[in-house]
């Protein structure tokens, strides 16, 4: 009755701030958009813009600003996208993503479009998309409905003040073409203003559109307590409030007083003062309620994990005793580092796998409930469905669904199966596996890095589909983290990078490696430390760069695999991008969303591969730079641990 009361009153509060936002929004200065229909629209070019617009995060410049295209002659799509430079880079995203949406609904089946909103910009076109008349055709003001009594006074201001920041603008580098600052206005008013431009206009072409801009106002918007002139190349914005998203870029005015008389626009103050103020009434109250609860309920010791949110995945140890015939060894499907997996048997019929951790595991009761929370959170199709856990003494049991193909190498190791995965089958794996790393690096909750992953741990559904495992024991990093350092070095040689192995340096191109190898291993049907060509073995990293440096790749390709010419071609581009995956700089490598969208974009033109690591230069060992290791035999194996790292978004 308690949660049920704490979980209506929660509903309740967000129900109310939901309803005040909506009856006190103001009329909304954006989203402002103009079509474009150049030329006749075909399935051609919806196909290539689909393809440019799902690619246009990748292209990030780090800086806001995002510019992707698609396709070839007049189907070929055109995109870019600019947030505002004081904009951080989730909220650019997110106004990015809600642009794509609404310009492609508001525009549909038109070859052009722009879309303006408060914080980002978005445009796509089949032709030159930054072409000198969008001046005039991508045209868009917004002025405040106030106006100076003195208008020659206030020129007087503004107009050096707005040349003297598109002077800065314009000589901004190729990266970001930007400017804001304030200045003392009339009587007591402070003047902010900022002007930015597309950055791969040159300067002069930068000054020229902010040039053409600020001459606008006088025609359009004179006198004007504030106003906004957007185009696809460049936008202006002056105010007599501070607009800025991020104020640490803006220097202090010198003096912030209200002007008497001088009352701005309701419609641009409420949005930033009544929803801010409701929203912060209403998290008071929460926090007061949560205070006087928390007193009133004793803290259990030693436990800081609430069991009753997890408790309806906790399964009864001797229940899934009973359903592994006591972990016995013909139940068994496998051991790591971690422990053991078992196939399962429960009462309702259900088949599970079960992995039960080493008992010399130093985890506590705390932290082992805590990983298995983080681990019920992960949610995708290519990932392994966790079901649950049981904990009793020393016993800590993961209980998953049992994947009816086992593991991959099952298959493209073994020469009386791998004839039954054509080119398709092994094609559809490598996105899936592509899917599923990319929703951990970057779509879900958290941030999480396998750091281990390989054949054995990619298993197969009953349709072949791939399913992530061994991605839940894992650590969780404070929220500003993307790597990590270890002393620990756990995962599986041949497929650990150079980083890792010698400095203990993880990071989602961890992944990415792992990747890599595992795609040239699906390809060629052999073990990454022991490719077998002819009479000789060779690590498989080293044979693949030499064979697609001396174009003799195809020879590499599992001979089991009918290639017809547009399968091959398919092949060597993979090869190729394999290849990209495990260059030994980590900083060359692709991320996974990168990934995902080459192996999409058969007519994307692909960069060059640098040397990978482990680049065999002796029969003995194996060189990444100026470190060396010793090559493992062909023969080798071991207990190879599993563990990931998660950290939090």
């Amino acid at each position: 009755m308690r949660m049920l009361t704490r979980k209506s009153l929660l509903l309740s509060c967000l129900i109310f701030i939901y309803l005040i936002t909506f009856l006190i929004k103001a009329e909304p200065d954006y989203p402002l958009h103009v079509c474009h229909n150049d030329s006749i629209y075909d399935s051609k070019y919806d196909t290539n813009l689909d393809v440019a617009l799902s690619s246009l995060l990748v292209s990030d410049s780090g800086y806001g600003y995002f510019n992707s295209s698609a396709g070839q002659g007049a189907d070929r799509a055109n995109v870019i996208c600019l947030c505002r430079g004081d904009v951080e880079n989730n909220m650019c995203q997110s106004c990015f993503k809600d642009a794509v949406y609404r310009l492609r609904s508001a525009c549909l089946n038109q070859t052009g479009g722009v879309l303006y909103y408060e914080f980002c910009l978005l445009k796509y076109s089949n032709a030159e998309i930054l072409g000198t008349n969008d001046m005039k055709r991508d045209f868009f003001t917004s002025v405040d409905e106030n106006t100076f009594p003195d208008k020659k006074q206030f020129n007087e201001i503004l107009y050096p003040f707005m040349n003297k920041l598109r002077d800065k603008a314009s000589a901004g580098s190729s990266l970001l073409k930007f400017a804001m600052d304030n200045t003392a206005g009339l009587g007591s008013d402070t003047l902010y203003g900022l002007p930015q431009c597309i950055p791969t206009l040159t300067e002069a072409q930068c000054n020229d559109c902010l040039e053409y801009a600020i001459n606008q106002m006088s025609s359009c918007c004179d006198g004007r307590v504030g106003v906004v002139i957007l185009m696809a190349r460049c936008n202006i914005r002056y105010e007599l409030y501070e607009f800025s998203i991020n104020s640490a870029i803006l220097p202090p005015p010198s003096s912030v007083r209200s002007s008497p008389g001088k009352k701005l626009s309701r419609r641009r103050i409420e949005p930033y003062v009544i929803i801010p103020t409701l929203s912060t009434i209403v998290i008071a109250f929460l926090w007061i309620f949560m205070v006087f609860k928390r007193k009133r309920t004793p803290v259990k010791e030693d436990n800081n994990v609430d069991i009753s949110t997890i408790e309806s995945l906790q399964y009864n140890f001797r229940t899934i005793k009973a359903a592994t015939n006591d972990f016995s060894e013909s139940n068994k499907l496998g051991e790591g580092g971690f422990g053991s997996v078992y196939r399962g048997n429960l009462l309702n019929g259900q088949e599970i796998a079960v992995k039960r951790l080493s008992n010399d595991s130093k985890q506590g009761e705390t932290e082992f409930k805590n990983e298995v929370m983080l681990v019920a959170k992960l949610q995708h199709r290519n990932l392994v469905r966790f079901l649950g856990f049981s904990l009793e003494g020393t016993e800590r049991l993961l209980v998953y669904e049992l994947m009816p193909n086992a593991s991959l190498d099952n298959f493209i190791f073994d020469p009386n199966k791998d004839a039954l995965f054509d080119w398709n089958t092994r094609s559809r794996i490598i996105k899936g596996v592509d899917g599923g790393l990319l929703y951990l690096h970057e779509d879900s909750r958290l941030r999480i890095i396998h750091r281990d992953l390989k054949a054995s741990n990619v298993l197969l559904d009953e349709e072949m589909n791939p399913k992530i495992a061994d991605f839940g024991m894992a650590r969780l990093f404070n929220h500003q983290e993307t790597q990590g350092c270890t002393k620990r070095i756990v995962g599986t040689y041949g497929y650990m990078p150079p980083e890792y192995i010698m400095h203990g340096q993880f990071s989602v191109k961890s992944d990415v490696f792992s990747f890599g190898v595992l795609m040239l291993e699906i390809i060629t049907g052999q073990k990454n430390q022991c490719f077998k060509i002819k009479e000789r073995s060779e690590f498989l990293l080293s044979y693949a760069w030499k064979s697609w440096r001396d174009e003799t790749a195809s020879g590499m390709i599992d001979p089991v695999l009918i290639v017809e010419s547009s399968s091959l071609q398919e092949i060597m581009r993979a090869i190729h991008i394999a290849l990209l995956c495990v260059q030994n700089n980590v900083d060359e490598r692709p991320t996974m969303a990168s990934v995902l969208h080459m192996l999409n974009s058969p007519s994307l033109p692909l960069q060059l591969p640098y040397e990978p690591a482990f680049f065999i230069t002796s029969s003995s060992t194996i060189a990444s730079g100026s470190d060396h290791y010793n090559q493992r035999s062909c023969h080798s194996s071991g207990k190879d641990a599993s563990i990931s790292t998660i950290v939090a978004r």
